[in-house]
């Protein structure tokens, strides 16, 4: 696959795509709104257009020699090119809708999940720019100095670390210039394209404009640096009570909009865990899980992003968790349904669980074929339960869930759908640390708390 990196060179994020308008025969100018949207959706339509029809051909190509689940793989490899193509908005909105598979086809999911937003850091010229913006004349009042190399970089913002007047050493996540109004312009795009895809005949039936909605408030709410500063001190505050877990602290008056201010945790490595004993890592994995079913279970508030980056390992045993841009707030309705679901998940009553899935569903298609679905999640239930803590997968068990909504025209909830994407994300981490866990079991503590009040 074509390195990421290079991609984005193509399409610079904040590089000037789009041009001011000539005045109109009055003289006047355009509302500046649509023009912007206008230049946008041009821009938008040439790389897409451009890259899905040689992506589209050299798809058939590939299915003709190689058979259809070829073209589709290569396919969706061009999809996932695309979206890189056309910026930050677009690849944060595609790793969202990777996780609904209960909408889009599982080989394009594949593909859609995956995708990272591994960009090069601002340079030292666009760092400072973006501090001006952010602190103005204020910026010597709140630290006594700034690195001007990041120590992290993701598409939205880059981390730097940084000292206040007091001489404690924090971490500055500082939002890229430029990069919210781009953003806005491209979330206010997919909903109006959502809206007029919703009234084509093949898509009669299918959430189009819930999802995009939802979809665009997931992305929106990884630009707003402020709402992930509370949301970091929401985490903070919730898993204060797990063991050995650490949320770095919040610097609220240090923070702003486009900028958070936190603790600085020094000698982070994804590789530690790989260093650690055996006994450690499956502390590790055990702690980890707990976190997530803390969020799920208890407190109802879902970091859903929990890769290696947000998640990391101290050689003292504690789990750090970082960076809340992707976190949601559950409904205490839906907080009760899932841990009713694992619950029943957990002891083989899969008509409870499919109860579950219809009730809390946003849309179930006219031919919907309802019985079908109930019976086919009672089989996988009951085929899950069975197996031994290492064979079961929950990435299969959601992709075959995700594949019977589908076929039989249920359409998930997003606040379904979000508790199964953090345990998703974080599944693959947890199994490498310790292969034996047993998520299950480990679940059920918290489960019982959660349900029953059992402490």
């Amino acid at each position: 696959m074509v390195p990421l990196k290079f991609l984005l060179s193509l399409s610079p994020i904040g590089s000037p795509i789009l041009r001011v308008a000539p005045p109109t025969e009055s003289g006047r100018s355009p509302a500046p709104e649509r023009v912007r949207l206008t230049g946008r959706a041009l821009a938008i339509g040439a790389v897409a257009t451009a890259s899905m029809a040689a992506g589209l051909a050299t798809a058939s190509a590939t299915a003709v020699r190689h058979g259809r689940p070829a073209g589709r793989r290569r396919l969706a490899r061009e999809v996932a090119r695309t979206v890189v193509r056309l910026g930050p908005t677009f690849i944060k909105a595609a790793q969202v809708l990777g996780t609904r598979r209960d909408v889009v086809p599982a080989w394009l999911c594949d593909e859609l999940s995956v995708l990272q937003d591994d960009v090069p850091p601002m340079s030292v010229a666009q760092g400072r720019t973006a501090l001006r913006e952010v602190y103005g004349d204020q910026v010597d009042e709140v630290f006594a100095a700034v690195e001007e190399t990041p120590v992290a970089s993701g598409s939205i913002a880059c981390v730097y670390r940084a000292t206040l007047p007091d001489g404690g050493t924090v971490a500055l996540k500082l939002r890229r210039s430029g990069i919210g109004p781009q953003m806005a312009a491209d979330l206010a795009l997919l909903r109006r394209g959502a809206a007029l895809v919703a009234r084509l005949p093949m898509f009669r039936g299918v959430p189009v404009r819930e999802v995009v909605d939802n979809l665009c408030d997931s992305v929106l709410g990884q630009v707003d640096l402020g709402r992930e500063g509370r949301d970091l001190g929401r985490l903070r505050e919730d898993l204060g009570s797990v063991p050995r877990v650490l949320v770095p602290r919040v610097h609220p008056g240090a923070s702003r909009p486009a900028a958070i201010v936190m603790d600085f945790i020094p000698d982070l490595a994804v590789d530690t865990a790989a260093q650690c004993s055996r006994a450690m890592r499956r502390t590790f994995a055990a702690s980890t899980l707990t976190v997530v079913y803390q969020m799920l279970f208890i407190n109802g508030f879902v970091h859903c992003d929990l890769h290696p980056g947000n998640l990391y390992f101290t050689r003292g045993g504690q789990v750090v968790v970082l960076d809340a841009g992707f976190s949601v707030q559950l409904s205490e309705r839906m907080r009760e349904l899932f841990a009713d679901f694992f619950l029943n998940m957990s002891i083989g009553r899969g008509d409870r669980c499919a109860a579950i899935v219809l009730e809390s569903a946003i849309g179930v298609s006219e031919d919907a074929n309802v019985p079908a679905f109930t019976d086919g999640v009672k089989d996988l239930v009951a085929r899950s339960y069975k197996l031994s803590a290492k064979e079961f997968s929950l990435i299969a068990f959601a992709g075959e869930l995700f594949d019977l909504q589908r076929r039989h025209g249920v359409a998930a909830s997003p606040e379904l759908v979000f508790p199964l994407l953090s345990l998703l994300v974080v599944e693959g981490t947890v199994r490498a640390l310790d292969p034996d866990i047993d998520f299950q079991e480990t679940a059920k503590p918290v489960l019982n708390r959660a349900l029953f009040g059992i402490r």
